[in-house]
């Protein structure tokens, strides 16, 4: 599956599809998944859904991947052809300097002042993104305008995925936050039919800008069991500690978040939903790494409050350097979790009763 994982990995992160535009990503994905799949929908907000259905009644899952980016946004055009920007998503100001980005399949460069004239303060100090600008080469707005290019405009990141140490396993590049998940769903999707009951395979909009996409998803098709497919940062590197800030590693296997937010605001996971988890990995031969992640959460802190709540948690892949433009993860990790899922599929005849105290309990 690896390299096939890979191959489609490079696909999907060569597609800008910063949140707000998924656009161009559900082109793709329909075309791929048209006449594959019992039924493929994109609603008003920009989710897809490819649908599997068995032979026989039984529960419905649904299972998430978000299909949006971190990036920039057009604010304005100067007279003299440079373009002022907004930040869309978690974009960390200080990456952005002498950055190749794309505007409407054109590409430019962040701007800075050259590096001769820079004062010592300036070189050591990074620069707020309200300070910076895109060069396109051109000379007057009128320029920008006649490349079809205006205020509103998503601006994405260029940073083709790499091989890293001559390994095959290790990839980097921009969008590996959720572009990775979403290979992965894909695979799945085109893989065999449940043996009862429905799989929602949702590829959901806006997560990076609030988890929008998932609770719409999870409204619209109230699953008996809600799983987001994401990524998440590691604690493995030199600026971080795995046992102070968390306890994540690269190669480890996918991650399950017990936590997410701030003291538990996004999400504590429910019980029965870790277990479930924990036992099919445990039959398919993945270990599971297990933590609390105070810095963010993803589509299953949205899914489990929907309507009047649900089953949910998720499988996180781990990624180095997230949110910049070369985030770097192991396809092991996500060939780890495929397995996990199809575990769960694999259940969906007889999928574990939820309720969060039974009355045997």
């Amino acid at each position: 599956m690896l390299p096939a994982l890979r191959d489609r990995l490079r696909e999907l992160c060569d597609i800008d599809a910063v949140s707000g535009d998924e656009r161009p990503l559900l082109r793709s994905l329909r075309t791929a998944l048209a006449g594959q799949v019992d039924d493929f929908q994109i609603d008003v907000a920009g989710n897809a859904y490819a649908v599997r259905r068995g032979p026989a009644p039984g529960p419905t899952v649904l299972i998430a991947a978000h299909t949006d980016e971190i990036g920039l946004m057009v604010k304005s055009i100067e007279p003299g052809g440079f373009i002022r920007f907004e930040k869309i998503g978690g974009v960390i100001d200080s990456l952005l300097p002498a950055r190749a980005v794309r505007v409407r399949g054109v590409n430019g460069v962040i701007g800075m002042k050259s590096g001769h004239y820079q004062s010592e303060a300036e070189r050591t100090q990074g620069r707020k993104a309200g300070d910076l600008y895109i060069d396109l080469g051109c000379s007057s707005a009128a320029e920008v305008e006649a490349l079809g290019v205006r205020i509103g405009d998503p601006v994405a990141f260029v940073s083709p995925l790499l091989e890293i140490g001559g390994q095959p396993h290790l990839v980097a590049g921009k969008a590996i936050d959720n572009r990775l998940g979403c290979a992965v769903l894909l695979e799945l999707a085109l893989g065999a039919a449940p043996a009862a009951g429905t799989v929602i395979y949702a590829f959901t909009a806006q997560e990076e800008v609030g988890l929008k996409g998932a609770k719409l998803a999870a409204e619209r098709f109230r699953p008996d069991l809600a799983l987001a497919l994401d990524t998440m940062p590691t604690g493995d590197t030199p600026d971080m500690s795995e046992h102070r800030d968390l306890n994540v590693r690269l190669g480890a296997g996918p991650a399950l978040q017990v936590m997410a937010g701030p003291g538990g605001r996004a999400n504590l996971l429910h019980p029965g939903v870790r277990d479930f988890l924990e036992e099919v990995a445990r039959e398919r031969g993945v270990p599971l790494q297990a933590c609390t992640f105070s810095g963010g959460s993803n589509d299953s802190a949205a899914m489990a409050w929907a309507g009047l709540g649900l089953a949910a948690g998720s499988l996180t892949l781990p990624r180095r350097y997230s949110h910049s433009p070369l985030e770097l993860a192991d396809l092991r990790d996500a060939v780890g979790a495929a397995e996990v899922l199809h575990g769960v599929v694999g259940r969906l005849p007889n999928l574990p009763d939820f309720t969060f105290l039974p009355d045997d309990a």
